[in-house]
């Protein structure tokens, strides 16, 4: 970091994970992170970048062609990525996302079929739970799978998906039994040119534009039966824990988001003269700096211990990768409002890049779980 603490020790391999990052990030990333805000573009040439880097789905295992990066190298990538362009972070983010259900429940024959070409980059992935009537209360979702022989029929909508239109695999969740309510959801693997399958048009969204965000349809759409994501009436369960290792990686993007602003923060002030001397000078400048540095800090190494959990698979995950999620998330917010503030009328306009990282970090407070819904969870599992 630009304006460093002394973090607790990560591994060499970390330390050198990150500067790696860093580097392609400021080189091959920053440059292009307004301009794919102003348009609205998926970034197809820095998601070449990090392909070749082999950082777009760091967290697979090697036995299906990745990189078997554990879960702190994971939020390290999405962090450093998210310091230059929080958009151009949902690239390993959401191939996670995606993929966890499969790493958790699949068969074997189905993670060889879909996970090797995401690890070597020929696939993106991306993740449908949610509906429009079934946001934060998922279990009420309406979309269908009916067996039929040795296929499913899929009808229904998933709206809010990340990077739809541009990924090739979707996990989709979809009830199989609907009287057994939760119990009887199920997980699946949809392919972008299945039958029946489509694609809305993007969101129109505030930040993370260049992340493409869109409803997806299934009108009597027929998948294999082998692309059943572990067994039937088991996808509620595997959404939920797939969520105790991705939620933390949203913290990481976060605390990227954030350390993006205070760097970016620290160099204006450090310029800027004001009263004959540096903004950087003034005592009052100087404590919003240490509160920012400070709260991007303890974000960053409650990540990091969740990251560290989930590796385990440790008691207490839910709770951890919860509780990581809405401090950071809540963090990249208020430091990225203080980044505005302190650049002052420069800071409202596009010339810098702190508005486009408030902008970016709201949605951090919402998606995976809003944080009023993390407090809840975090709550049952302290009074359960």
């Amino acid at each position: 970091m630009d304006a460093d603490f002394e973090t607790y020790r990560l591994s060499d391999e970390h330390e050198m994970l990150r500067e790696s990052v860093r580097q392609l990030a400021e080189d091959k990333i920053a440059p292009r992170a307004a301009e794919t805000d102003e348009s609205g573009e998926f970034p197809w040439d820095v998601y070449e970048a990090l392909r070749k880097a082999d950082l777009h789905a760091t967290h697979i295992p090697e036995e299906y062609g990745g990189a078997g990066a554990d879960s702190i190298s994971t939020a390290i990538v999405i962090e450093e990525v998210a310091r230059a362009c929080a958009a151009s972070s949902l690239i390993p983010a959401v191939n996670k996302l995606g993929t966890m259900p499969l790493l958790l429940s699949a068969s074997e024959e189905l993670k060889r079929e879909v996970l090797t070409p995401c690890a070597s980059g020929d696939a993106m992935f991306s993740y449908a739970l949610s509906e429009r009537e079934a946001g934060s209360d998922a279990a009420a979702m309406r979309t269908r799978a009916v067996r039929d022989g040795d296929t499913y029929v899929l009808n229904g909508s998933k709206a809010w998906i990340t990077n739809a239109g541009v990924s090739t695999y979707y996990t989709v969740m979809a009830s199989t039994d609907p009287s057994r309510g939760p119990k009887g959801i199920s997980a699946f693997v949809v392919h972008k040119d299945d039958p029946g399958f489509s694609v809305g048009t993007k969101e129109r969204k505030l930040g993370i534009k260049g992340s493409p965000t869109c409803e997806i349809y299934f009108s009597d759409c027929v998948i294999p039966a082998s692309r059943l994501v572990g067994e039937e009436g088991t996808g509620f369960r595997t959404a939920l824990r797939t969520l105790d290792h991705t939620r933390l990686t949203i913290g990481a993007q976060a605390v990227g988001i954030a350390q993006g602003a205070l760097d970016a923060t620290i160099a204006y002030v450090k310029d800027r003269k004001q009263f004959g001397q540096a903004v950087a000078d003034f005592q009052g400048v100087q404590f919003m700096i240490a509160d920012m540095a400070i709260r991007t800090e303890a974000a960053r190494q409650q990540v990091y211990v969740a990251a560290a959990m989930a590796e385990r698979n440790a008691p207490g995950l839910t709770l951890a990768s919860a509780a990581a999620k809405v401090n950071a998330s809540d963090t990249a917010m208020a430091v990225t409002v203080d980044a505005v503030q302190l650049f002052g009328g420069a800071g409202y306009t596009r010339d810098f890049p702190v508005e486009r990282m408030m902008r970016d970090a709201k949605i951090t407070q919402i998606y995976e779980g809003t944080n009023q819904i993390n407090r809840m969870v975090i709550a049952r599992q302290l009074l359960r």
